[in-house]
């Protein structure tokens, strides 16, 4: 399964507090296509499941779109929406400001995740 691999990996680098793009990551893990980016997103939402369960900060968070100007892609908020994270507005206005709270306390999270393991 893909998710463990995504989130060991995002583990490894949440201590350099830089986002990585979908398809840098999808390099960095070696996917084969066809479609790389979708197993990623797939992938991905199911990490962000995972952590509202636990009701850990967003390891998806550290995934962006290199072509939203450093935010991740759209999916990312739906998902946080639909499992309970966000409550923001779906016309994306305070996308910006979750997405910047939310990375933040992602990289303080996970980088201490990965230093205790």
């Amino acid at each position: 399964m893909l998710a463990p691999r995504i989130r060991s990996y995002l583990c490894r680098i949440a201590g350099h507090a830089v986002p990585i793009t979908y398809q840098a990551l999808a390099k960095a893990l070696d996917l084969s296509p066809p479609n790389t980016i979708h197993q990623l997103t797939v992938a991905l939402e199911y990490l962000i499941e995972e952590d509202a369960a636990a009701a850990r900060p967003l390891i998806a968070a550290l995934v962006v779109s290199k072509t939203r100007h450093g935010m991740p892609a759209p999916g990312f908020f739906d998902c946080a929406r639909r499992v309970g994270c966000f409550d923001g507005d779906p016309s994306g206005s305070e996308d910006p400001a979750f997405y910047a709270a939310e990375f933040k306390k992602a990289v303080e999270f996970w980088r201490v995740a990965a230093e205790d393991s």
